[in-house]
């Protein structure tokens, strides 16, 4: 029986927040993960990266503080950074868990990146916070720089970046390959890295990619037949943290449209998974978008848990 392909968003929840917190977590996520292969999803996998790269981010300016020979890195370097990173662990403890089930699979990390604008609007109104809090006057030669700083009262200062749409997943013919073969594939990690095509030529951007959003044009791209959102709620609810909350066991694209012209989900958190699950329906009508929580992930796909948005 041909396997269904599903394009598995892992939210910070299955990755903490630390070294030594992302090792214990791939632990558990590995078993959910390998639950899904057991279930017979062939699967790929991308990423939240927020805590890994700010934490890279903070390491590498400190680095060229106290050694002024070394070269701050880059945004686009420390994404690269934390892609490898959080890939590593994520593969090795799926790895092991799915050969203590006695299942021999390949889990491949592919280092993953994203064509975006340079006209991108996002460029001219950054929002994503990095790295370190700053004093006024590292902040003012942050801007002299040309980078975007933020005032967050009564802490300091910190660099912003924009979050621009990604427009074309460069590797997307080498994961289609290995997914293609069987293999487990770790993919657009932390949304990607973003760059900017010149003349053939790929430079790296300052800025970040919102995973979900990439999630969702993986999922396109390959055809899946279903994206599975691991997020840190069993659910997506109407009147999220009021009275009135209640859960929405399933809806259309039309219906969650209709929901986010009533600014029914939350900006940072459900907003972009629920536009992700739009554009991943639009270009795949017979896929489906199940967002739940890493816990209730094997229950979901059974359909007994979660929120199924179809088209």
């Amino acid at each position: 029986m041909e396997k269904k392909k599903a394009v598995v968003s892992l939210g910070h929840n299955a990755l903490g927040y630390t070294t030594n917190e992302q090792k214990d977590a791939v632990a558990v996520t590995a078993k959910a993960l390998a639950d899904l292969v057991e279930a017979g999803f062939a699967l790929t996998i991308t990423h939240s990266n927020g805590p890994q790269v700010s934490m890279i981010h903070k390491a590498m300016t400190e680095l060229r503080r106290v050694y002024i020979d070394y070269t701050p890195a880059p945004m686009c370097v420390c994404s690269a950074m934390s892609q490898g990173y959080v890939g590593y662990d994520i593969q090795n403890a799926l790895r092991s868990e799915l050969l203590s089930r006695g299942i021999s699979r390949t889990v491949s990390t592919i280092l993953t990146q994203v064509t975006v604008d340079p006209y991108d609007e996002a460029f001219y109104a950054p929002t994503k916070k990095i790295g370190r809090y700053m004093s006024k006057e590292d902040a003012d030669t942050e801007v002299k720089k040309g980078n975007y700083v933020i005032e967050e009262p009564g802490k300091g200062f910190r660099r912003i970046v924009a979050a621009p749409k990604p427009i074309d997943i460069v590797e997307i013919d080498a994961i289609k390959a290995l997914s293609d073969a069987g293999q487990i594939v770790i993919a657009c990690g932390g949304g990607g890295i973003p760059v900017i095509e010149q003349n053939h030529i790929l430079k790296g951007a300052s800025a970040v990619i919102e995973k979900d959003a990439i999630a969702g044009k993986l999922a396109g791209d390959l055809n899946a037949d279903i994206m599975l959102i691991l997020t840190g709620v069993p659910q997506v609810y109407q009147s999220f943290g009021t009275p009135q909350q209640k859960p929405i066991e399933r809806m259309n694209v039309a219906q969650a449209e209709e929901m986010i012209r009533q600014g029914e989900f939350e900006a940072t958190t459900m907003l972009p998974k629920i536009e992700a699950a739009i554009s991943y329906l639009k270009s795949n009508p017979s896929g489906s978008v199940i967002i739940t929580s890493q816990e209730h992930a094997t229950e979901a796909v059974k359909g007994k848990a979660g929120t199924l948005i179809t088209a």
